[in-house]
């Protein structure tokens, strides 16, 4: 009698088989369609079960250890930032998305900080340009704590607010330093403005979020050189913003932000409403 083949999801399949190292990696891949099955036609979702011997096609191999990575090579691109030979801090480091970006551009040595342990891809754990700072409260962190002096900070922090760290961040950037930040609309804005799901959607919220953001970033010595929207949605379906900054000790920019941010908070939910009809067009075809 022939044995009967076992059926696996393929979440879980592409992680048996060493393609990813997590199911959420995996249910990001086949959600993006980077994922191909033999005889399987459709949408293709992480639920899906397969024979575990089924062929599976990789149409696209994630570039970074994580999404964060293509948030900020956006930033790098955008607002033409060259990290060569530079020493950046990454703060809220986590698994590395950010960290594995600035090295892929050539970033001399980042300290990767983040309150957690163990987070960070193994992959750059063992990079020898990599130094993890774990169990590390950036809040109680100052420049003694620096192993070295460094030119760049990155930050993707969840759970505080930016405003809370920038006078951290003034101590630690030296003059003319790069700061670069990823802005969340759903840690910065107050919780009444918070949809269940940690969704923020409103365009009016959005606009005051980041102008309280780049206020108190101005208040800290960092003076805006760019605003952009990141090119992916946060884990909640959330728009989410990206900055750049120069810290000038002796110099405050008196410019209004505001024309700025209505402009990036436009495009950013014009992009996006687009690409929500064409996934929904690809579905209906």
């Amino acid at each position: 009698m022939e044995e009967k083949r076992q059926k696996i999801r393929i979440d879980e399949l592409l992680v048996k088989r060493g393609f990813v190292e997590s199911r959420e990696k995996a249910q990001r891949m086949i959600l993006a369609g980077n994922v191909k099955v033999e005889k399987t036609s459709g949408i293709l979702k992480p639920s899906t079960k397969v024979h575990d011997d089924t062929q599976i096609v990789l149409e696209k191999l994630p570039q970074y250890v994580s999404r964060g990575g293509e948030k900020l090579a956006k930033a790098l691109s955008f607002f033409h930032i060259n990290p060569i030979g530079l020493v950046f801090l990454d703060i809220g480091a986590s698994t590395g998305g950010f960290t594995d970006c600035l090295l892929q551009n050539h970033a001399k040595k980042v300290f990767a900080l983040d309150v957690g342990y163990g987070l960070l891809h193994e992959k750059l754990r063992m990079n020898p340009k990599v130094f993890p700072l774990e169990r590390r409260n950036i809040r109680y962190f100052s420049p003694k704590d620096l192993p070295e002096p460094i030119q760049g900070i990155t930050v993707d922090v969840s759970f505080i607010s930016l405003r809370l760290i920038f006078p951290v961040i003034d101590s630690l950037l030296p003059e003319n330093g790069i700061g670069i930040a990823l802005i969340k609309p759903q840690f910065e804005a107050g919780r009444d403005k918070v949809e269940s799901g940690g969704l923020v959607r409103k365009k009016a919220t959005h606009i005051q979020v980041l102008k309280d953001v780049l206020e108190s970033a101005r208040d800290n010595h960092l003076q805006l050189q760019g605003l952009t929207f990141s090119p992916i949605q946060g884990g909640e379906g959330n728009i989410e913003y990206l900055a750049y900054w120069r810290k000038w000790t002796h110099f405050f920019d008196k410019t209004e932000f505001g024309d700025i941010i209505r402009k990036e908070v436009q495009e950013a939910h014009r992009f996006f409403l687009i690409k929500m009809n064409e996934q929904k067009n690809n579905c209906e075809k």
